[in-house]
């Protein structure tokens, strides 16, 4: 059971972090430059190696209870 909630944990991390990449997009064009600045997107990258670690850490009590 840990290690679906982990797994679980992991998988919604990176669902937000990938809506929030794609919801710029729906700015007009002439902003996609500056959203997606080669920057920004490796801090998304890093966010999406790092970001999972965290929440797994900050969640720890609720993945190792296993639903008690």
């Amino acid at each position: 059971m840990t290690a679906a909630r982990m797994a679980a944990a992991v998988l919604a991390t990176w669902a937000a972090l990938i809506l929030l990449l794609l919801a710029p997009s729906l700015l007009p064009e002439h902003w996609h430059y500056h959203i997606y600045s080669p920057a920004s997107v490796g801090l998304w990258l890093l966010a999406l190696l790092v970001a999972p670690v965290v929440v797994c850490i900050v969640k720890w009590p609720w993945i190792k209870s296993g639903g008690k």
